[in-house]
């Protein structure tokens, strides 16, 4: 009986759980080597170096505290790739206990290295998603031992608070939730649609109620399947994995759908799996004990840690996404509250005329995710994670004073900055400075079918403001 508590019959609910945590930490990593310089480099729009002048190691712990130069972080980053490759395939898992501890510890202490010194470029719940599963993936175990049932549980409970907190967010947050209207604009005013968002988004209102209500449903239904005996909790985690594809193939949210379909494997077990498969797990060998005792301290901690998140849950002042430690264990998850009626964007533009009058010609940058030419089709870009882009988004949303980053990010396009442009999808100018740059708000819907057979457009926008007035070089000066 007390083998039974410490052991799960979850083989494949783990080997599904570390290969994908595993592809999970490699994009994020590999995100990370061609992003986070630019951004948050020694000469970046928000340079890390003089964050971690500003904040103590014991409020964002990082391995950067001691040092940091954007060559050292290349270092780490290509480390955390190897280790992502390493665990992705499973050779972690093909070696002793020690082994795969070490190699999913150290995954998790260089990514929170990263995301500690990354704000606000950094500032997204999948970080913290992302390391709470990494720490938990820890203490999984290689191959050919047993499931710790209790860390399995420790992965459907993290799963439950994402889904509920969630579902609970929506319905204290904005009225459309309870009206079920919120995706009669969600789909076009989402940060960054894909290429089918306009397809959902053209669909009748009763669709979009559907939907609505299907989410309702999973996020404050279906969920607490997963505290039900099997095949309940299977059948309970097939429902949210299909509610998580759904999401994947109507929006771009970077990983956050991805990393909770891959938590949904945590409730799937070995019996379910062998009767739609055939497969069966192979022969494993019982936990050391030694093992057992750090699981259930694990598990204690993590009982303790959970009284925060549960009453923020039942608290009528819910938070989202909010971290109660440094360390991102144990938090309390949840999106989109409210959902933006409108979509506004922050149009880049510059021009190489030396004076600036009617006639001046001038040209756009265009991003790589979010919207720009209204010709184009928005891309696919999950599991991905544009960073600048999901910024340019929050920025449309407000002023330029709120967002120090966006005057930098325009000294450096007057400046030509190479790194910067790799942030974006093109540079006008093909390597020359423009003299003078300014940034317009639009606001942006998406074309109708008939719209869009006349024009060839999948956007219709039209002038809302000037965002920033035009600037030359001269009048931003020069920073770093």
């Amino acid at each position: 009986m007390l083998e039974t508590f410490f052991e799960g019959n979850y083989w494949f609910s783990r080997f599904l759980l570390q290969r994908s945590l595993g592809a999970i930490y490699l994009i994020a990593f590999l995100n990370a080597l061609t992003q986070f310089r630019p951004l948050m480099g020694e000469k970046g729009l928000m340079p890390a170096p003089h964050l971690l002048k500003r904040i103590s190691f014991k409020r964002k712990p990082s391995i950067f505290h001691w040092y940091y130069s954007d060559q050292f972080f290349g270092i780490i980053a290509w480390i955390g790739v190897a280790l992502s490759i390493i665990a992705l395939f499973g050779i972690s898992e093909s070696g002793p206990i020690w082994f795969s501890m070490l190699v999913w510890f150290t995954l998790w202490l260089l990514y929170q290295s990263i995301v500690n010194i990354g704000y606000p470029f950094y500032g997204f719940g999948w970080e913290s998603m992302l390391l709470e599963a990494g720490f938990f993936a820890i203490f999984l175990g290689p191959f050919d031992m047993a499931v710790p049932v209790l860390v399995i549980w420790m992965f459907c409970w993290m799963l439950f608070r994402v889904e509920f907190g969630a579902g609970l967010i929506k319905m204290r947050g904005d009225q459309c939730w309870r009206e079920l209207t919120c995706l009669n604009y969600h789909h076009e005013t989402q940060p960054l649609p894909n290429p089918l968002s306009r397809f959902f988004h053209l669909m009748p209102e009763s669709y979009h109620k559907m939907e609505t209500g299907f989410n309702h449903f999973v996020q404050l239904v279906v969920v607490w399947g997963l505290f039900f005996p099997q095949p309940v909790a299977s059948i309970a985690a097939g429902v949210i994995i299909l509610s998580q594809f759904y999401l994947i193939i109507s929006g771009n949210y970077a990983w956050l759908n991805w990393l909770t379909l891959s938590l949904g494997f945590s409730a799937l077990s070995d019996g379910v799996i062998t009767q739609l498969t055939g497969l069966a797990p192979p022969e494993t060998a019982s936990i050391p004990l030694v093992y057992n005792g750090i699981v259930v301290l694990l598990a204690v901690i993590v009982l303790i840690m959970s009284i925060k998140p549960t009453q923020n849950m039942l608290s009528k002042n819910q938070k989202m996404n909010f971290n109660y430690n440094p360390l991102h264990l144990v938090n309390t998850y949840g999106a989109f509250g409210s959902v933006t009626k409108t979509r506004n964007e922050i149009i880049i533009e510059g021009t190489t005329d030396e004076n600036i009058s009617e006639d001046t010609e001038w040209r756009s940058y265009e991003f790589k995710g979010k919207p720009g030419d209204p010709s184009q089709r928005p891309p696919q870009v999950s599991p991905g994670h544009y960073r600048l882009d999901w910024q340019m988004w929050f920025a449309a949303m407000g002023s330029y004073q709120n967002n120090p980053w966006f005057i930098t990010l325009l000294r450096k396009l007057l400046e030509n900055d190479e790194a910067t442009l790799k942030l974006l999808k093109n540079d006008p100018f093909s390597g020359t400075s423009p003299k003078y740059i300014r940034s317009r708000l639009y606001q942006y819907e998406f074309t109708s079918r008939e719209e869009y057979k006349k024009t060839g457009n999948w956007w219709k926008r039209r002038l809302v403001e000037e965002y920033t007035r035009p600037v030359s070089r001269k009048d931003l000066g020069t920073r770093n």
